[in-house]
C-alpha cells in the first residue's frame, strides 16, 4: 500500500492519522517504487598503508580499488518493510550510506520515489528518515528537546510541532519520561527515541542501519514490535539492514547481500522455499574430526547432488536432504559412536544464506 505519509499535508499531526485508513490498490500501480536500484556499483581506494605498485611498463603507480557493491539491481515497493542481511563486509552499510545520500556510487542510478538520487538530492532527503547505527542523541537534553530539535530543522514549529512529538513518544510508550535526560534511558528506550526522531517530519522511506545493535534479545523483540506497528499505522516505507535472523524474518521481503552482491530477493518464506527439504546438523563428537567424518559420510551415503553435498562449518557438518529423518536414522545406526548430536529441521535464514553463498552468516 502506498505510504499515507507520502500524501498528508505537513500540518496533519500524527495522532489524526486512522490506520484503517487505506489507499486504493488502483494508485499504487500508477506510483514509482519506493526505491529502484539499477546497475549500482562502488569500489573504494585501497588503504593507505597498503603498498604502491607500480606498471612495469609505464613506471606509473597503479591503483587497486576495493569493491564494496558490484552491479546491484532492485526495487523495494512503497509500504513494506524490507531488509538487507548479510554479514559485515557484504555491502549493506556501503549501500545505506548511498540511499542516505552519503555516498556518491561509481557507477549506476538509484531513485527514491521517482526523485533521481545524482541530480534531486534535496528532493531524496526530504523523504527520507534516517537511524544510524551509532547514537544521534544528547545525552543531556530530554527526549522532547531532541524530537524539538529535529523539528527545528525540518521547519517545524509551535502547537503543530508539540503535538508531533507528544503523539510520538505516546506511541513509543515514551509519553510518562518525555521530560527525563536521554543520559538516564536504556538502550531500548534510546533507540526508540531515535525512531521517534527520524518519524517527526513524516518521512516516506524511513532508513535503519543495524538498529537492534546493543539491545538485549527482549529489548531487540520489542524494538521491532513498535517498528512494526508505526509502520502499519503510518504507511511508511521501511528498509533496514540487519544480521540478526530474527529481524530478517519479519521482514516483508529480504534481499541477501554477500561480498557487495546481491544473491536473493525474496520474501524469507519464498527464501526458505529455495531450499526446500531439511537441513541436517552433525556435531561430531570430537570436532577435530569433523573434516574425516564428513568424508565418511560422503563416502558411505552416496550418490549426492551438488547442493546436497556435505560441508563442513566451524566444526559442524551440514547436510541438505529431502529424506531428512530417513537419513538420520541411517546415520545414526552407522555413526553412533562418532557423533555427539544430530539435528534436523526445515532450513533457516542461515541454511539459506550458507546454500546461496556457500558461507555463514557470521564470517
Amino acid at each position: 500500500m502506498m505510504s499515507f505519509a507520502a500524501s498528508m499535508p505537513s500540518g496533519i499531526p500524527l495522532d489524526s492519522v486512522n490506520s484503517s485508513a487505506a489507499v486504493s490498490c488502483s494508485s499504487q500501480i500508477d506510483s514509482p517504487a519506493a526505491v529502484s536500484i539499477r546497475g549500482l556499483t562502488h569500489a573504494y581506494p585501497p588503504p593507505r598503508r597498503q603498498k604502491t605498485r607500480f606498471d612495469e611498463v609505464s613506471g606509473a603507480a597503479t591503483t587497486t580499488l576495493l569493491d564494496a557493491l558490484v552491479d546491484v539491481n532492485f526495487e523495494i515497493r512503497p509500504g513494506e518493510v524490507f531488509g538487507l542481511l548479510g554479514p559485515n563486509g557484504s555491502g549493506k552499510t556501503t549501500l545505506f550510506r548511498v540511499l542516505a545520500t552519503l555516498l556518491r556510487p561509481s557507477q549506476g542510478s538509484v531513485s527514491i520515489f521517482g526523485y533521481d538520487l545524482a541530480t534531486q538530492a534535496q528532493l531524496v532527503r526530504r523523504q527520507l528518515g534516517i537511524v544510524f547505527q551509532m547514537p544521534s542523541l544528547d545525552i543531556k537534553l530530554s527526549a522532547e528537546e531532541n524530537l524539538a530539535c529535529q523539528g527545528y530543522l525540518y521547519g517545524l514549529s509551535g502547537r503543530n510541532l508539540r503535538r508531533r512529538i507528544s503523539s510520538l513518544l505516546m506511541e513509543f510508550e515514551l509519553g510518562d519520561r518525555c521530560s527525563e535526560y536521554i543520559e538516564r534511558f536504556s538502550g531500548g528506550m534510546r533507540r526508540r527515541v531515535e525512531l521517534a526522531k527520524a518519524l517527526l517530519h513524516q518521512p516516506r522511506l524511513l532508513l535503519l542501519d543495524e538498529p537492534a545493535t546493543g539491545l538485549d534479545p527482549g529489548a531487540r523483540l520489542d524494538l521491532i514490535d513498535q517498528l512494526q506497528r508505526m509502520q502499519r499505522k503510518l504507511g511508511v516505507t521501511v528498509a533496514l539492514t540487519t544480521h540478526h535472523l530474527e529481524d530478517a524474518d519479519r521482514c516483508d521481503r529480504l534481499a541477501i547481500m554477500c561480498k557487495g552482491k546481491l544473491v536473493a530477493v525474496d520474501t524469507p518464506a519464498g527464501l526458505k522455499a529455495r531450499v526446500g527439504g531439511n537441513i541436517i546438523t552433525i556435531q561430531p563428537a570430537q570436532s577435530s574430526r569433523s573434516d574425516e567424518i564428513c568424508k565418511l559420510i560422503t563416502e558411505q551415503f552416496g550418490p549426492w547432488s551438488a547442493a546436497s553435498m556435505p560441508t563442513v562449518h566451524h566444526g559442524k557438518i551440514y547436510i541438505h536432504r529431502d529424506d531428512g529423518p530417513a537419513f538420520v536414522a541411517s546415520l545414526g545406526m552407522r555413526l553412533s559412536q562418532d557423533v555427539a548430536m544430530i539435528s534436523v529441521g526445515k532450513p533457516t535464514l542461515e541454511d539459506v544464506f550458507l546454500h546461496l553463498t556457500g558461507h555463514t552468516l557470521w564470517n
